[in-house]
């Protein structure tokens, strides 16, 4: 077989196709830039359309989205997709909180059907739930979430902006994976949380690189950074500054709530093995006293 018709993908189970770099153009960014407010849910949806549903529910549900896509292995288009599906549809239809876990799930089952080579199966996301929806009440919500998105489901989301970004940077090309891994894990964070609802994807991916960067600690003056990121996005250099500080601190929470969890379920570990006596059975019966 002659070695130049191989696949570059090697044995992987699941063919990529190789980043096209003519995508990265000007035009095509500007594209973006220009769709990106045609895709924003209600950044007060809580209030205007939902009585059931609280910001705290949505991180949950965001959350349990997050973790079965890492699970699944979905790529990461899914994840940010998923949930602006889920957004959008909060900020035109009145949902009760029982149904809630139900949306997000027809949302990811959309969301892998646009972005995956294989997509998430039905019986995967009811399984997912604990069975606690069935595969027609799945089938049917993903036809009412079509319905009020208009079947317009080309969302543009901070992960479209990133490879952007990337070629423009001064970045060595051994460090151009891990800062977009980087970028990528930040903008999913943000994805999680409501105070981003309503944020431009751009400029969540503008400050989800700077972050990267300054996580990263790799050489760039920070000032031209985020002056250059700015500038590439259309931004002023102050708000851009200031959604980097505060998807920094959500970092920073997200950490801090992660330790304490720790702890507290490393306690009650030890809390039951100390009070785990050795004989475990009737039949192994200490310190009897005739």
């Amino acid at each position: 077989m002659d070695p130049r018709l191989l696949c570059c993908e090697g044995n992987r189970p699941v063919r990529r196709a190789y980043r096209d770099a003519n995508l990265l153009t000007d035009r095509v960014l500007q594209a973006l830039l220009r769709a990106e407010d045609k895709y924003l849910p209600a950044s007060n949806y809580f209030k205007c359309a939902q009585r059931d549903i609280a910001p705290c529910m949505r991180r949950v549900v965001a959350t349990w989205m997050l973790e079965v896509c890492e699970e699944q292995k979905c790529e990461e288009d899914v994840f940010p997709l998923a949930v602006n599906y889920m957004d959008r549809f909060l900020s035109v239809e009145a949902t009760k909180k029982s149904r809630l876990q139900l949306v997000a799930a027809a949302c990811m089952f959309l969301a892998s059907k646009l972005k995956e080579t294989v997509p998430l199966t039905v019986d995967k996301l009811c399984v997912y739930t604990d069975h606690s929806i069935t595969a027609g009440q799945l089938l049917q919500m993903e036809l009412l979430v079509l319905a009020k998105l208009k079947w317009d489901l080309a969302s543009v989301t901070p992960l479209d902006f990133i490879d952007h970004l990337l070629s423009r940077l001064p970045v060595q090309r051994e460090n151009v994976a891990m800062l977009r891994k980087h970028a990528q894990t930040f903008v999913a964070l943000c994805a999680t949380d409501v105070k981003f609802i309503a944020s431009p994807p751009s400029m969540v991916a503008a400050g989800s690189m700077g972050a990267a960067v300054e996580g990263l600690q790799l050489r760039m003056a920070s000032q031209n950074l985020t002056a250059r990121l700015a500038l590439t996005i259309g931004s002023d250099s102050d708000c851009l500054r200031a959604c980097q500080e505060q998807i920094e601190s959500l970092l920073e929470t997200s950490l801090r709530q992660a330790q304490q969890h720790h702890r507290t379920v490393t306690m009650e570990t030890k809390s039951i093995n100390e009070g785990l006596d050795h004989s475990a059975t009737p039949t192994d019966v200490q310190d009897i006293n005739i």
